[in-house]
């Protein structure tokens, strides 16, 4: 009868990177890649650059270990390095524009799949796109955190460092504006997953 090895915890993990484990970097890299990367490229929409600011989150990560409070979380750490990151990239590159695709493919989720429906679906996705793409960098980061990655308010206001109230703020008016900007021709909202609610 084989035993089974219960995986390790992240505060193990961090206590053995603390004493320069690098097998320890690799389990958490292995477990937060893909979070930590779709959130990157959610903010910036750029494969590479949300490739280099995941390398960064994690290199960091290695170098801070001795900082970080075991008894906490991990995933906030790592979402609020990612955000900084994602934001000095973002504020170097303020002329480009910065659409949210990968954002607005999870965000509408077609009811059913017919050539039609399609074609409806795609061209509210290119209006959802310029929508959320308009949005400040705060509004679009909590809309990525909050939509993307299902977090709580509670949450992003820690991976933030800001009140709860703002988060809820900077939401109701990224809400707003989507609003604003995705009424249809006939002058009802279109409906996001309870963005226009």
């Amino acid at each position: 009868m084989e035993t089974v090895h219960a995986e390790p915890s992240d505060a193990e993990l961090i206590k053995r990177l603390q004493s320069n484990d690098l097998g320890a970097l690799g389990t958490l890299f292995d477990r937060y890649y893909a979070q930590i990367y779709r959130t990157a490229v959610a903010i910036t929409h750029d494969d590479a650059v949300a490739e280099d600011i995941t390398q960064d989150c994690f290199l960091r990560l290695h170098r801070y270990a001795h900082r970080i409070d075991t008894t906490l979380p991990l995933p906030p750490w790592l979402y609020r390095v990612t955000v900084n990151l994602a934001y000095t990239w973002v504020s170097r590159h303020k002329k480009r524009r910065v659409s949210l695709e990968t954002v607005v493919d999870y965000l509408i989720s077609p009811a059913r799949s017919t050539p039609d429906h399609a074609a409806e679906i795609a061209g509210l996705q290119q209006e959802v796109r310029t929508a959320i793409s308009a949005l400040n960098f705060n509004q679009r980061v909590v809309v990525v955190l909050h939509y993307l990655n299902g977090l709580s308010l509670d949450d992003i206001a820690q991976i933030l460092d800001c009140p709860v109230g703002t988060v809820k703020s900077r939401l109701y008016y990224a809400r707003e504006n989507l609003r604003h900007r995705l009424v249809h021709t006939n002058g009802e909202p279109q409906v996001a997953h309870g963005y226009t609610r």
